[in-house]
C-alpha cells in the first residue's frame, strides 16, 4: 500500500516522468511492481543509483516496467590476487572466519554434520569441495573498494604513527587514546595507488573520486532486456547518445518536466518544496512579468503587449477634430459672429434713440462679456501650455463677470430709481452713465484681483493626469495633458460670477413689476431666470462625471456650452429685438418726448398701488387701469432711458 501511495504521489506531477531512485534492491523491486499495478508501464523513466547498478534481481519479472532505466555502477577491476586467495580457502585453512562454514554449506548445497545450518540439504559436505571448481564463482564488485578502504585506514594510521610516535616501536602513549577527528584528518590526507592501479584520494568533502560506468536496461529488436554500457563518468560525463534506446517509436530524448514553461506575460508560482514545479499565473492590471513575480509598472507607465516590460502611457488632449470639441466650437463661432454683428450694428447706429436708450456704455460692456464667453471655448480646447493656462485663468470667469456686472448695475439702477420714486421726487445718486461704468468696473476688478492672487499663490503650469483615464485595461490607459486647475479652483474662479448672476436675478425679481414701457427690466429678468436654469443643470453634470473615463471631454464640453448658452440667452433676449427694430423697423427708432422724473414717480406710485389692489382684482382689470392712468399722463411719458 505504501508503494502504491508513492506512485500516486508521483502521478500528481505527471509531466515529471524521470524518477531518481536511491533505494535498496528490495525497495526498487517494490516500486517497479507498484508502477506495474498502476498500469504505468512505459510512463516513468527510471534513473537508478549504484545500489541498482547492473543487477538482475530488481527487474526480474518486471522487465517491461524497468525497460529504458538508466543506472550507474562504480568502475571496478577484478583483483586477481583476491581470486587466487579466495579459491584456495577451505574448511581446514579458514577457521578464523566464523561465517565461512555457513557460506560453505550455501555455496555447495551440502550439510556439515549435526551442527550444520542447512539441515534440509540431502548431500553431506566432504570438505574436499573447491571454490570455483565445484560451484559458480564471480568476484563481488565491491572487493576492490573494500581492499582500498582497508589500505586507506592503514596508510592513515602509519602516517599518524610516524608523526606522533616517530622512532617508537608500537603504539606510543600519544596514540593510546586516538581522537577521531585527528584520525579523520590523516585519512583524508592519504594518497596511494589502489588495488586496481587507480589513485585513491579524498577531496575536501571526504569523497573519493567518482568513476562510474553508466548502463541502460534496454531491449533491441524485441530481444530480452539486458544492461548495456552507454557511457561513463570520470571527472566529467561521457555519454553515447546513439547507444541509448527508448521503448517508444520516437527515439528522440523523452521529455520530463514538472511544469511546462510559462507563456509570455505569466509568472511562475513555485510549488512549495518542489523548486522545479510551478503554476503559471498571468500578470494582471498594470503588472509585468519578472520570472517568479509580477512587478507593478511605474505610475506613468503600463505593461507592453507581452507584459515583459513597461512602456510610457500615451498622452492625450482634447483634439480640435473630436466631436466633443466640434460642437462647442461651432456654437461659439455662431455666437461670435452674432455678437460681432450686434456690435457692428450698434456702432453703426450709435446715435439712434434705441441704442442711446439702451445705455450705450453699458451695452458695449455687456457685449464685450458676451464675446469673451464665446471666445473662452477656444482657450479651453487649445493645447495646454503655460501661456494657455494663464489665459484660461484670466478669461474663464472674466466674460461672465463682464456680463453680469453690467446687468447687475442695470437692474440695481432700475430698482433704486423706482424705490426712490416711491419716497420722493429727488433722483437717486449714481445713475449717470459714468457712475454706472465706475460701478461695473469696480465689480469686475474684484474678479481680476482674485485671479492675480491665484497667480501669486499657485503659478499656472501644466500636468499630465494619469489617474483620470487609468482604466482596468492598461491598453486603454491614457495620460491627460491639462492645466493644473482643480475642480474646486474652477468653481472658485466662476464663483464670483455666479454670485453676481444670483444677485442680478434677485434684482430682476424685485423690478419685475416695473411697467413695460419704462425699460428692459423684464427682458433682463427672463435672461437671468434662463441663465440660472442653465447653470443649475451644469453643476450636477460637471461634478457627476468626475469619476468618468470621459471626464476631460464631458466637463470641457459642458463648461464651454454652458458659457455659450448663457451668452446666447443674453444676446438673444436683450439685443436681438433691438437689432430687429433698428434694421427692419427704422420707423420705430425715432425720438419721443421725454418724461420728467415727476412722471416717473407717478408711474412708480401707481404701479405700487395697483400691485396692492391686484390681490383683490383680476390681473386684466389692474392692467387696464394702469394703462388708462398712463394715457392721462401721455403728455409726460416718453421712452425712459
Amino acid at each position: 500500500g505504501e508503494f502504491d501511495k508513492i506512485i500516486r504521489r508521483l502521478m500528481e506531477t505527471s509531466n515529471a516522468r524521470a524518477i531518481i531512485m536511491f533505494a535498496n534492491e528490495d525497495d526498487i523491486r517494490r516500486v517497479l511492481d507498484a508502477a506495474k499495478r498502476s498500469n504505468q508501464t512505459g510512463h516513468f523513466l527510471w534513473v537508478g543509483s549504484d545500489s541498482w547498478g547492473s543487477k538482475s534481481s530488481p527487474v526480474t519479472g518486471q522487465e517491461m516496467v524497468a525497460e529504458g532505466a538508466i543506472t550507474i555502477l562504480p568502475k571496478r577491476v577484478s583483483v586477481d590476487a583476491f581470486d587466487r586467495y579466495f579459491r584456495s580457502r577451505s574448511l581446514s585453512n579458514n577457521r578464523r572466519n566464523v561465517w565461512f562454514a555457513e557460506f560453505w554449506e550455501e555455496n555447495f548445497d551440502c550439510r556439515l554434520g549435526m551442527h550444520g545450518k542447512r539441515t534440509s540439504a540431502q548431500k553431506k559436505c566432504t570438505g574436499l569441495e573447491k571454490v570455483g571448481r565445484d560451484s559458480n564463482y564471480e568476484q563481488e564488485g565491491k572487493v576492490q573498494f573494500v581492499m582500498d578502504a582497508v589500505y586507506a585506514m592503514a596508510h592513515a594510521l602509519h602516517r599518524m604513527h610516524r608523526e606522533l610516535c616517530y622512532g617508537y616501536p608500537g603504539l606510543c602513549p600519544r596514540m593510546a587514546n586516538i581522537d577521531g577527528k585527528e584520525l579523520l584528518s590523516h585519512i583524508r590526507a592519504v594518497k596511494f595507488n589502489g588495488s586496481a592501479g587507480t589513485p585513491v584520494m579524498f577531496n575536501e568533502n571526504g569523497d573519493a573520486p567518482g568513476r562510474y560506468d553508466i548502463f541502460q536496461y534496454q531491449s533491441i529488436n524485441n530481444s530480452k532486456p539486458e544492461y548495456r554500457l552507454i557511457g561513463s563518468w570520470t571527472n566529467k560525463l561521457h555519454l553515447k547518445m546513439d547507444a541509448m534506446h527508448w521503448k517508444t517509436a520516437d527515439q528522440s530524448l523523452p521529455a520530463s518536466v514538472c511544469s511546462l514553461p510559462c507563456r509570455t506575460g505569466q509568472r511562475k508560482k513555485v510549488v512549495k518544496g518542489v523548486p522545479c514545479c510551478w503554476h503559471c499565473e498571468s500578470c494582471e492590471g498594470y503588472h509585468y512579468q519578472v520570472e517568479f513575480t509580477c512587478e507593478l509598472c511605474p505610475y506613468e507607465m503600463r505593461p507592453d503587449t507581452n507584459r515583459t516590460g513597461c512602456i510610457p502611457i500615451p498622452i492625450i488632449k482634447l483634439e480640435w477634430h473630436s466631436p466633443w470639441a466640434v460642437v462647442p466650437v461651432f456654437i461659439s463661432m455662431l455666437g461670435i459672429i452674432a455678437t460681432s454683428f450686434v456690435i457692428v450694428t450698434f456702432v453703426r447706429y450709435n446715435d439712434t434713440p434705441i441704442v442711446r436708450a439702451s445705455g450705450r456704455e453699458m451695452s458695449y460692456v455687456l457685449l464685450t462679456g458676451i464675446f469673451l464667453c464665446y471666445a473662452i471655448t477656444f482657450l479651453m480646447i487649445a493645447t495646454p501650455d503655460v501661456g494657455v493656462c494663464s489665459l484660461r485663468r484670466i478669461f474663464l470667469g472674466l466674460g461672465m463677470c463682464f456680463s453680469y456686472a453690467a446687468l447687475l448695475t442695470k437692474t440695481n439702477r432700475i430698482h433704486r430709481i423706482f424705490e426712490q420714486g416711491k419716497k420722493s421726487v429727488t433722483a437717486p445718486r449714481f445713475i449717470s452713465p459714468a457712475s454706472q461704468l465706475v460701478i461695473t468696473f469696480s465689480l469686475i476688478s474684484v474678479q481680476l484681483l482674485g485671479v492675480f492672487l491665484w497667480f501669486a499663490v499657485d503659478p499656472p503650469h501644466i500636468v499630465v493626469d494619469y489617474g483620470e483615464q487609468r482604466t482596468q485595461d492598461p491598453m486603454s490607459a491614457r495620460g491627460v495633458l491639462k492645466c493644473d486647475i482643480s475642480d474646486l479652483s474652477l468653481i472658485c474662479s466662476l464663483g464670483y460670477s455666479i454670485l453676481l448672476m444670483v444677485t442680478c436675478t434677485v434684482y430682476a425679481i424685485k423690478t419685475r413689476g416695473v411697467p413695460e414701457t419704462f425699460n428692459e427690466a423684464k427682458p433682463i429678468g427672463f435672461t437671468m431666470y434662463t441663465t440660472c436654469i442653465i447653470w443649475l443643470a451644469f453643476i450636477p453634470i460637471f461634478f457627476g462625471t468626475s469619476q468618468s473615463a470621459e471626464r476631460m471631454y464631458i466637463q470641457t464640453t459642458t463648461l464651454t456650452i454652458s458659457l455659450s448658452l448663457s451668452a446666447s440667452v443674453s444676446l438673444g433676449m436683450l439685443y436681438m429685438p433691438k437689432v430687429y427694430i433698428i434694421l427692419f423697423h427704422p420707423e420705430q427708432n425715432v425720438p419721443k418726448r421725454k418724461r420728467s422724473f415727476k412722471a416717473i414717480v407717478t408711474a412708480a406710485t401707481m404701479s405700487g398701488k395697483l400691485t396692492q389692489k391686484g390681490g383683490d382684482r383680476p390681473n386684466g382689470e389692474v392692467k387696464t387701469e394702469l394703462c388708462e392712468s398712463m394715457e392721462t399722463n401721455s403728455d409726460k411719458i416718453a421712452y425712459f432711458t
